[in-house]
């Protein structure tokens, strides 16, 4: 894992955005097509900010896959994330190639078979994701399953996950916050060709020591990201204050 840090999250996500187009254009030029995972919160604003400015990337040529929604969320909610992909990126840039969001509403069982059989017949890219005040990547909370090969799951969120959707104010109180959601497998994100982790904040200080020092652990999920061969982790000087 390489370890970048920057003074503000402004430059955080221009550097992290920048490695996320010639990522995706590299790609593009490689195979005619790029696949790529986009993450949600807070984390990701600046990230996604510069990923859309950019007049590099035939976007007509990109398939987008997202990590996670809730289960029960309807996309009309503040808090949904297929809302927060479709304002943030899918109507500021050009027709993508193809927009495969989760569907939590109906029957989650069948969904995640549904979109295991469509990101396994696309191999990711690129990858961008965050990590958890609790170490989570994704909504894998600790102790997060490292070995199941399905690359979507029903998963209960723990309550500090819920705190932290909760802080970031997605919902009025811990009480609508929804106690489980779809996410992508710990596998699934590690197969990513690149992964380009953005975490801001000082609120994720604790975790990022944790993920990013300490052995890989199942009690640390995205400590996963140490074993990846292309993983850039993107940090600000908050995040990485309790780093040596």
């Amino acid at each position: 894992m390489n370890i970048r840090t920057f003074k503000t999250r402004e430059e955080l996500g221009q550097h992290a955005g920048t490695a996320g187009i010639e990522a995706i254009n590299a790609a593009i030029a490689e195979k005619g097509e790029a696949n790529i995972i986009l993450a949600t919160g807070q984390s990701q604003f600046e990230t996604l900010e510069t990923l859309v400015s950019s007049d590099s990337i035939d976007w007509s040529k990109v398939r987008m896959f997202h990590l996670d929604e809730y289960i029960g969320m309807p996309i009309s909610h503040k808090a949904s994330f297929r809302k927060y992909l479709t304002e943030r990126f899918v109507n500021q840039v050009g027709p993508l190639k193809e927009v495969v969001l989760i569907n939590g509403e109906e029957d989650p069982a069948a969904e995640c078979i549904r979109l295991h059989n469509k990101i396994k017949a696309h191999p990711i890219d690129v990858a961008f994701v965050g990590i958890g005040e609790n170490g989570h990547l994704a909504f894998n909370d600790p102790p997060a399953d490292f070995d199941v090969k399905e690359a979507y799951l029903l998963v209960n969120l723990d309550e500090q996950c819920r705190r932290q959707q909760l802080g970031e104010g997605w919902f009025g109180s811990l009480a609508e916050v929804p106690l489980q959601a779809i996410s992508m497998s710990i596998q699934q994100i590690l197969s990513a060709r690149k992964i380009i982790c953005a975490v801001p904040d000082g609120r994720k200080a604790q975790a990022v020591k944790n993920c990013l020092t300490k052995p890989v652990s199942n009690l640390y999920p995205a400590s996963i990201l140490q074993q990846h061969p292309d993983c850039t982790c993107y940090l600000d000087a908050e995040s990485a204050s309790l780093l040596d």
